[in-house]
């Protein structure tokens, strides 16, 4: 291989890194007191809904904003603002939430969440035989 064709996949590959850096989120998930040490940047909070406490939305007030309690895997509870519309569909039957967002004051400001629902399928449930 020629000295040019090394350098032009060097290049290349270089180049490739680049745009997947800019493009891909390398996030890691956080707790809520994590979180608080740097309240400007954003980050993935795995949670769980306090069903405790009430949901609220009110579609009249402001309909791309509701509130509600979580809690994350440390046992912080926070109120959690979304921010971009109303309640997702089944909140309440949800296992966990993925909530991305950042800390401002006592609240954390969501502007999306993943829901992980609980697996329809029981360990019991087998086809033909267990292996």
């Amino acid at each position: 291989m020629k000295k040019t064709h090394i350098a032009l996949l060097l290049l290349i590959v270089v180049a490739i890194a680049g745009i997947s850096a800019k493009f891909l989120d390398f996030s890691t998930y956080e707790t809520f007191s994590s979180a608080e040490k740097a309240p400007d940047k954003q980050f993935y909070v795995i949670g769980f809904l306090d069903k405790a406490k009430a949901v609220n939305y009110d579609a009249k007030t402001d309909p791309n904003k509701f509130t509600f309690f979580a809690k994350d895997k440390a046992g912080n509870e926070k109120q959690v603002v979304f921010i971009k519309g109303a309640p997702p569909r089944d909140l309440e039957k949800s296992e966990q939430l993925v909530m991305k967002g950042h800390v401002q004051g006592d609240q954390f400001i969501c502007s999306g969440i993943q829901m992980k629902c609980p697996s329809k399928y029981k360990n019991d449930q087998t086809i033909g035989e267990k292996i």
